[in-house]
């Protein structure tokens, strides 16, 4: 019998965290089917002070272009055209 991964998930210590804005935990979950990522960050709540584990997904298969950088106005052009 083969194993069913559908809706599960693990998420394991993350020993390449270079930055504080790197998660401390990270791993994969299926939810109906979808592949997902799994982020994790240990955080203190400002009101009581308590430990919590802050989660982020993101599909693995991914295919949303990131934006584009903006771009500064050039002086050349006159924003003032009637077109």
């Amino acid at each position: 019998m083969q194993y069913d991964n559908s809706n599960r998930g693990a998420i394991f210590k993350n020993d390449d965290k270079q930055q504080d804005s790197h998660p401390y935990y990270k791993g994969s979950l299926n939810v109906g089917g979808v592949d997902l990522w799994v982020s994790g960050w240990l955080k203190t709540s400002e009101k009581t002070g308590k430990k919590f584990l802050s989660l982020s997904v993101k599909p693995k298969d991914d295919k949303t272009p990131k934006p584009a950088p903006k771009q500064q106005k050039s002086s050349e052009f006159d924003d003032d055209v009637p077109f």
